[in-house]
């Protein structure tokens, strides 16, 4: 009966070719381990990897560059959800005050942070940001700073249980239902041999409600996540090499202009340069060279020849195969090619669209299922609590209608019109036709319905004001004015 089973199993496993054995599958290695396992032990490696590849390899950089530009733009805005249209503008201002003192480094404003932390995502796999509450008399809008730091703070080869009986694995703690409870960071950046340190860089405890742990998770439990240049290190460091060695041999070969060639001298090589008369210039070999100058036919010796070189092209096949391996990087990094190279030469303006629009799909699922939920949210919800905790801000009942208080939609930059014509006339129809609001549309180009509106309302109000009259005007001045259209 075992034997039989085994038998079955193996057919039954053989009717996929992908869980075939046969000679094509016979190096095919497929460890049976969980993604944490596999990963943990390679990310220092694929860490160093991506940073040199950005730093190096134009079309790494251009891969993030770009994904991060996608994904933050100017910045993933608020809008506040609440009813009180005054409670509702103060919260607003407050907040547009402390954006600009988001960041404890200094550098940007939150906004910036988020691209900061989108790069760091992307090349590094994950970021770490720390909320640091700050004295009300450091003079911020909300007593709060955002704190961000590469992952290397958090080491991956801590795996311990400490005296309460929590584990930590990757440097992150764990209680007894595996909830995250702490983080263990190093004080300063162990890369780093300049920082300044105060005796031995320890490793130190942090509570997990203080930090923020930024990754795209791609399966389940996932502790540390992983770089985007994963899948396309070893192709795109074959291919510059191969790059590298085209353009050095073009180089190479460029150097010699010509050869002269004349009938074997029994007394050696002449002993002064036809070109200069000189004494010839010799290479390390001990042959003579001639230099040449542009413009000039230099008369030879009797029985001398010039053949000048002909070096050798990059190839037939160079293009084709340059563009099939960055076809296949940018498949590997979520990109579309188009927007990895910038050759447009061989696609139209509907091919265009179709691969915009799946790509956009496909970031505005990482804007909403990372960045949002991971960074936005939880940004948001520490700058209430402070703000009102601090007395900054006063909102009624705020420990039993903080649920009520903390309701924000987030918008993303909006995308600009791939047709400016085509895309505003479809969105006019779809409003006319109640398929979708005013204020839906406009949310979707990344502002806010009631900001236009004012601003509107009062462009109008100075223009009647001054006597102009504009075709681009939101109101009706005609109707205004008791006039009749012919």
């Amino acid at each position: 009966m075992a034997t039989r089973y085994r038998i079955t199993s193996k057919r039954i496993r053989n009717s996929y070719e992908g869980a075939g054995t046969g000679r094509r599958a016979a190096g095919w290695d497929a460890p049976e381990a969980a993604l944490n396992a596999v990963a943990i032990p390679a990310l220092p490696t694929l860490r160093k990897r991506s940073r040199a590849a950005v730093r190096n390899d134009p079309y790494a950089f251009s891969a993030i560059s770009k994904r991060v530009s996608n994904l933050i733009g100017t910045g993933i805005t608020p809008r506040s959800r609440l009813e009180d249209a005054d409670l509702r503008a103060t919260v607003n201002l407050l907040w547009e005050d402390w954006v600009d003192e988001a960041d404890a480094d200094g550098l940007t404003d939150f906004y910036g942070l988020q691209a900061m932390i989108a790069r760091m995502v992307e090349e590094s796999g994950e970021c770490f940001v720390r909320l640091r509450n700050r004295r009300l008399d450091d003079g911020l809008a909300v007593p709060l700073q955002l704190q961000v730091l590469p992952p290397d703070f958090v080491p991956v080869d801590r795996n311990f249980t400490t005296r309460s009986g929590n584990v930590v694995r990757a440097g992150i703690e764990f209680n007894g239902i595996g909830k995250r409870v702490a983080y263990w960071m190093w004080q300063n950046h162990p890369g780093d041999p300049i920082a300044p340190r105060r005796g031995y860089n320890q490793l130190n405890r942090i509570p997990a409600e203080q930090v923020l742990h930024i990754f795209e998770p791609l399966e389940g439990g996932q502790l540390r996540g992983v770089p985007r240049l994963a899948p396309v290190l070893l192709r795109l460091k074959s291919l510059d090499n191969y790059d590298d060695a085209v353009l050095f041999r073009q180089e190479v070969s460029n150097l010699f202009a010509g050869f002269i060639t004349r009938p074997a001298r029994a007394d050696g090589p002449p002993v002064f340069d036809p070109v200069t008369g000189l004494l010839p210039t010799q290479d390390r070999d001990g042959a003579p060279m001639v230099g040449l100058e542009p413009g000039t036919m230099q008369e030879l010796l009797d029985g001398e020849e010039v053949v000048f070189s002909d070096p050798p092209d990059a190839g037939n096949t160079y293009v084709d195969f340059m563009r099939q391996q960055l076809m296949a990087a940018a498949v590997g990094v979520d990109l579309p090619y188009e927007l990895l190279t910038g050759d447009m030469g061989d696609i139209s303006d509907r091919t265009l669209r179709v691969l915009l629009n799946e790509f956009r799909r496909r970031i505005e699922q990482a804007q909403f299922g990372v960045y949002v939920f991971q960074l936005c949210r939880p940004v948001r919800n520490a700058w209430f609590d402070t703000a009102v905790l601090s007395g900054v801000l006063t909102l009624p009942d705020y420990s039993t209608r903080r649920r009520e208080y903390l309701r924000t939609r987030w918008i993303p930059q909006g995308w600009a019109y791939i047709h400016p014509v085509q895309d505003v006339q479809g969105k006019l129809l779809e409003i006319a036709g109640g398929l979708a609001s005013r204020s839906e549309h406009v949310l979707r180009t990344g502002y806010d319905a009631e900001q236009i509106d004012q601003e509107n309302a009062d462009d109008n109000a100075r223009a009647e004001r001054l006597g102009l009259h504009y075709t681009t005007d939101t109101g009706n001045p005609a109707e205004d004015k008791g006039d009749t259209q012919p």
